[in-house]
Parts: structure tokens; sequence; C-alpha cells
């Protein structure tokens, strides 16, 4: 029997991160699996990456969060949106609080990892094996997205993250598709499940005859205390990070409101600065 724990999205959430770390420790489990996008928009710097290391997650995979730190902070991303300015000035508040090899690790981590686990294997991406963004595999999309996850795969079981929400499903072959939902920023649009925004990961058990149990783990934490957290470190868009932490609104996409956040505050200056300085 082996033992795994599959976690995805913590978006930089320092406080929900510990609380799966504590609960993945007491289920002593054989193996980590970390499906992408560690950090931002939360307050998660080097201590985050201290415990991420702690766990030695055997399979990583890079998620879109991961490309946007490092494009940000290497001055490449696009800032022809506000959402890019977002990202932009947070990549380049938090990637300079990363340790080296932190940054070096996450340029480095595939798109998709295969794994084989006794009679079984295993497909592993953060979206898409090809694309770690978009909503084609949104809970309410098309069956053929999630068919595609198994197009020229040699896969019984597709694990992917993104999206935020725990899911099981299958693929039109009746393959296994699997998953872990969202440490930091779990997400869910009806009204009465957005309630629960406890910290989520996947444990799977597999035996010789294939997957003996799936659980999906929800681990309650203080989100005032990671509200403390950021505020502490003066986070940008310390409300934007407070609406989430309170009401579990995410704001990344709303570009009304960072266009105005972004011009008062000085935010697009700020990332236009920080370009030209490494243009020097």
């Amino acid at each position: 029997m082996k033992r795994i724990a599959v976690f995805a999205d913590v978006h930089g959430n320092l406080t929900a991160f510990k609380a799966i770390h504590h609960d993945i420790l007491q289920q002593n489990v054989d193996e980590c699996w970390s499906l992408g996008d560690i950090f931002m928009p939360g307050p998660g710097t080097k201590d985050l990456w201290e415990l991420f290391e702690d766990l030695d997650p055997q399979v990583c995979v890079r998620g879109n969060w991961d490309d946007l730190l490092l494009r940000g902070f290497q001055g490449e991303l696009s800032i022809d949106r506000e959402s890019h300015v977002y990202m932009a000035r947070l990549a380049q508040f938090i990637a300079p609080r990363l340790p080296k090899r932190a940054l070096a690790a996450i340029a480095n981590w595939p798109l998709t990892r295969d794994v084989a686990i006794e009679s079984l294997r295993f497909g592993l991406s953060h979206n898409l094996p090809w694309k770690n963004f978009d909503q084609t595999l949104y809970p309410t999309a098309d069956q053929k997205g999630f068919d595609s996850l198994f197009k020229e795969r040699m896969i019984d079981v597709a694990i992917y993250a993104h999206v935020h929400h725990p899911i099981m499903r299958y693929g039109m072959g009746e393959q296994l598709v699997l998953n872990p939902g969202s440490v930091g920023e779990p997400f869910n649009s009806w009204r009465a499940l957005k309630r629960d925004l406890r910290a989520q990961y996947l444990l799977i058990e597999v035996d010789e005859m294939g997957l003996h149990n799936i659980s999906f783990r929800k681990i309650g934490y203080d989100r005032q205390a990671e509200l403390h957290q950021a505020q502490l470190i003066d986070l940008p868009y310390l409300d934007l990070y407070q609406d989430l932490m309170d009401n579990g609104v995410v704001h990344t996409h709303d570009h009304d409101l960072l266009r105005k956040i972004n011009h008062e505050r000085g935010y697009l200056d700020d990332v236009h600065k920080y370009r030209a300085q490494l243009k020097k």
C-alpha cells in the first residue's frame, strides 16, 4: 500500500499551507505530489518554500502562476491588461523574497509527468498536459475537454489542478479524473458551498488491486492570522487579499477595479520603473 498526498494552488497562503503540512505529516504518507501555483497573491515567501521543501514532493509540475511569478520577476510579462499589471507587481514583490533555489526549481518543473504506482499509470498536470492555463477543464465544462487529458497518453488516472474545485469524474473510456482542489483559494459560485474556505488536498491510497481509497481532505485554519501575515509585509493589493480571506472573492480578472487600484496606488508606475531598472 502506498499513500500519496496531492496538493495544488497554494497561491502564497502561508497559514493554509501550514495547516495541510501538519495534516499530511499526520497521515504518514509515502509521497507528496505538487501540481503547481505555489506563490501569489498571498504573503508566503521563504517560510512557505521551507515548508514545501520539508514535504519534499517527489513530483512537481508547473502551474500558470508559477510562470507568472518567473516572467513578472524577469520583466517579461506583458502589461497590456490590468490583470497583468497586478500579477507583475506581485511577482516583483514576492520573487526577491524567495531563495534563489526556489526560483531555479520552479523554472525546471515540467508541465506534465506520468507516474506508475503498482498497476496504475497516473498522468499529472496543472491543467492540460500541454497548457497550464484556460478554462477547458472547469468542473462544468464540456466532456471533450476531460477526454483530451487521455489523448495519446497511456494513463489510467489523470490528476490536474488549476480550477480550485475538488473533482472526481470520468473520461468517456471510464478512465478516472481527479482534482485535489485548492490549498489557498477554494472556489465555488454556489452561495451555500462558497462559505467553505478550508484548505483542500487529496489523499490517495494505491495497492496491488488499484485505488484502494480516495479522500478529499479539508483542513481549517485561521484566516485572520493569514491576513495578519499579509499586513506585516505590507503586501500589494492588501484589501483584495482581505476580501479573499473574508469572503472567498477573487479579483484577478476584475479589470475595472484593478485599473482603478493600479493607477491610484502607483502600481502601474512601479512596474514600469522596475522594468526600466532591469534594462540598465
